[in-house]
């Protein structure tokens, strides 16, 4: 065993590619830290085994294994996708258990790359709230096992943070993909509309849910979108001087930033500032109506994925989500509002390049059983500890979580960064310049406690 579990992406495809490993062996090695400790985190709702060992030997006699992009890669898929001879729960019990005839456009992505598919990760119910829990089990923080993964994409967080694969697909529609990143110590990017295939759901949540990829490092973030949006995302060799704006309010009127976040971001902006950067401070001029309509299009978008669902076999938080939404489709539905918030903001992305914030405003809630708690205290909960995220599903523009400090508790603290419309290179090269002069550790330590 040449102990490639915990190995980054882009060195186990350069060895698979090489044939210093197979992966037959890169994928076994996988699965058996995920039979040694899963059972204390909960990422998976379903291995593939089996199927994951039959991929791995027929992607060996690939005769263009030398050059795949993945070559071996293992990786885990959010439940929310189709993968090509399963079913797709979406974390409940109201859905089809009806195996998938092919694979989502992201999956065959990544497969005609060479990942092998080794997994389906846990969400909450439908991909709605910040918190992965429910009828399937609850997915803890591999940093913080009292603590959350975060949601919805908390199992593909907890997968890759456990070290179970080296990156994971997600999708983000309030922040699904940047809130169990920042919670789990992963680097994430929620591209900009249109950059990676969505088909997520029945609608994309209004056209703001995005696929996306999870991460240890931006190198291996690169790889794979690259693979996912099918386009180039090679760095700078000599990156720009950027204009970029720090902001430590919450969006959300009402709601307080904890110290460590605010810390985090203070650090950043003063490394960026001494490696040449344009740095300041500068609110975003966000809507006092901004979290009206945040829950507007949340709850919408939850009535839409809930329609045609059996009621009775949907946790009451869930059923209550969708209830709320009901009111809210036609409205929403225009995207008048949507399209006034990028009018309002767009002007403070015409003075600054990126905005740097913080990723979260405290520490997740503990993991426990969220499902089974009122609808009002759920929303709440999600909130207090996530404001920075939905504006930028709102007006679809990249957004990342980017690993940065240290809780109190020892788990990972993390920022945000934004930028306009077609700047996810600028952000990934500000992210690795942030990796180069402050970097974290790849993945957390593991036990097999239960």
């Amino acid at each position: 065993m040449g102990n490639w579990a915990g190995r980054s992406a882009s060195e186990i495809a350069a060895a698979v590619r090489e044939e210093r490993v197979t992966p037959r062996e890169v994928t076994a090695e996988h699965l058996a830290r995920i039979e040694r400790h899963d059972g204390r985190i909960g990422a998976f709702r379903k291995v593939r085994a089996q199927a994951a060992l039959a991929e791995a030997d027929e992607l060996a006699s690939r005769p263009d294994l030398a050059g795949l992009p993945l070559a071996g890669v293992p990786v885990a898929v959010k439940d929310n996708l189709a993968v090509r001879g399963e079913a797709h729960r979406d974390g409940s019990a109201a859905t089809p258990d009806t195996p998938a005839s092919a694979d989502h456009a992201t999956v065959a992505r990544l497969r005609a790359a060479g990942a092998v598919v080794i997994g389906l990760t846990n969400v909450p119910e439908l991909c709605v709230f910040g918190t992965t829990e429910g009828v399937y089990g609850t997915t803890r923080n591999p940093w913080d096992p009292s603590r959350t993964a975060g949601g919805s994409s908390g199992g593909s967080a907890a997968a890759v943070a456990a070290g179970f694969v080296p990156i994971a697909l997600g999708n983000d529609g309030m922040g699904s993909l940047r809130i169990p990143s920042a919670n789990c110590g992963l680097v994430t990017l929620k591209p900009g509309h249109g950059v990676v295939p969505a088909g997520i759901g029945n609608g994309d949540w209004f056209g703001m849910s995005e696929n996306g990829p999870l991460a240890t490092t931006v190198a291996d973030l690169r790889l794979m979108l690259a693979v996912l949006a099918n386009a180039d995302f090679t760095p700078e060799r000599e990156p720009s001087r950027l204009r970029i704006a720090v902001a430590l309010r919450s969006p959300l009127t009402g709601v307080s930033v904890s110290r460590p976040y605010t810390t985090a971001v203070r650090h950043a902006a003063g490394l960026l500032a001494r490696a040449g950067h344009r740095v300041r401070r500068a609110e975003p001029p966000y809507p006092l109506s901004l979290g009206v309509t945040s829950l507007r299009f949340w709850t919408a978008g939850t009535a839409a994925d809930a329609a045609g669902l059996d009621p009775t076999r949907l946790a009451r938080r869930t059923r209550v989500h969708a209830a709320v939404g009901r009111r809210f489709v036609r409205s929403v539905r225009t995207g008048e509002d949507r399209e006034r918030l990028r009018a309002r903001l767009a002007p403070f992305f015409v003075e600054h390049d990126v905005l740097l914030t913080p990723a979260l405003a405290r520490r997740a809630p503990q993991a426990g059983p969220w499902h089974k708690r009122g609808w009002l205290r759920n929303v709440l909960a999600n909130t207090a500890y996530s404001p920075f995220t939905p504006p930028w599903n709102l007006t679809g523009w990249p957004a990342m979580s980017v690993p940065f400090g240290t809780l109190p508790s020892g788990a990972p603290g993390a920022v945000q960064l934004v930028g306009r419309p077609g700047t996810e290179s600028v952000l990934l090269d500000l992210a690795e310049e942030l990796e180069r002069l402050h970097p974290w550790q790849r993945t957390a330590p593991v036990s097999d406690q239960r």
